[in-house]
């Protein structure tokens, strides 16, 4: 493709606006999500418990957001005041748990439908991960950290609110903690996050925002699909099994074992004088 051609595409892409239709592939992924964690009980939960299925689907809608807010000292409830996302949201919600013969979630996990709406909600993402790293950035000039921080939460707010919003639906899972067990929608987040703050911060990066912006875009779309196309869920996994044994122990950890030493013989020789 021509260069000029290709920045005047990606100068496209950063003018997108996102109401409706982008906003709707974000309410309908979420309650799909919200749906297929709730499993093979959702319809019978969603007839009983109609208020929790709700305020669980809005929390995942407007979580980043939230979240955010939270730690930026700004009002929590405020993502709510977007009246028209929240109806979008609610429609969505309805959508996909009340339809008769439950044909707008059989639409919705038509694989068609689903790629579009995927690919779609990757692009969202990468708006609210650059919302969140300029909002930061003007409340915080100099806190790169805080930049950093506040876009990953932009990215992905649903899965540091998974325990509150299972809660929420009486489901109580301590250990579905994001920062325990990182998905890669949070590894992205961060990468993307960590890349912004370099371009909009640093003269490190010297291409033209338009591309930057539009390379995350393509990151995220490409990554998504191939996880519902291709099954490859988190390509960061390899990176981070070399870097874990390298700097922090693994490598010493097993050399310790194949010499026999270290902590592993230790903690045998504890176990023999406790018995």
């Amino acid at each position: 493709m021509d260069p000029e051609a290709f920045l005047d595409l990606a100068n496209q892409v950063i003018k997108l606006k996102m109401y409706p239709y982008f906003d709707i592939a974000h309410s309908l992924l979420c309650a799909l999500a919200v749906r297929e964690d709730l499993g093979a009980g959702a319809q019978a939960f969603s007839r009983k418990h109609p208020l929790a299925c709700w305020l669980s689907t809005m929390l995942v809608i407007f979580a980043g957001g939230m979240v955010a807010n939270g730690l930026l000292g700004e009002p929590i409830l405020a993502p709510l005041k977007n009246t028209p996302q929240l109806v979008i949201g609610t429609v969505t919600w309805y959508v996909v748990f009340y339809t008769p013969f439950d044909v707008g979630y059989k639409v919705a996990k038509f694989l068609p439908v689903k790629v579009a709406a995927a690919a779609m909600k990757e692009i969202y993402r990468a708006k609210k991960v650059y919302d969140g790293v300029s909002h930061a950035a003007k409340l915080y000039p100099n806190a790169y950290i805080i930049m950093i921080i506040v876009g990953t939460l932009k990215g992905n707010g649903a899965g540091f609110t998974k325990l509150v919003e299972r809660l929420i639906r009486g489901a109580w899972t301590p250990t579905a903690m994001e920062t325990m067990q990182p998905s890669f929608y949070t590894k992205a987040s961060l990468v993307a996050s960590v890349i912004f703050v370099l371009d909009k911060k640093t003269d490190l990066i010297s291409a033209p925002h338009a591309l930057v912006y539009f390379g995350i875009v393509i990151f995220f779309v490409y990554f998504k699909l191939s996880s519902i196309l291709l099954g490859i869920h988190d390509p960061f996994v390899p990176f981070e099994n070399l870097f874990c044994a390298l700097f922090m122990g693994g490598i010493w950890d097993s050399l310790a074992k194949l010499l026999g030493k270290g902590q592993p013989k230790e903690e045998t020789k504890d176990a023999k004088k406790t018995n």
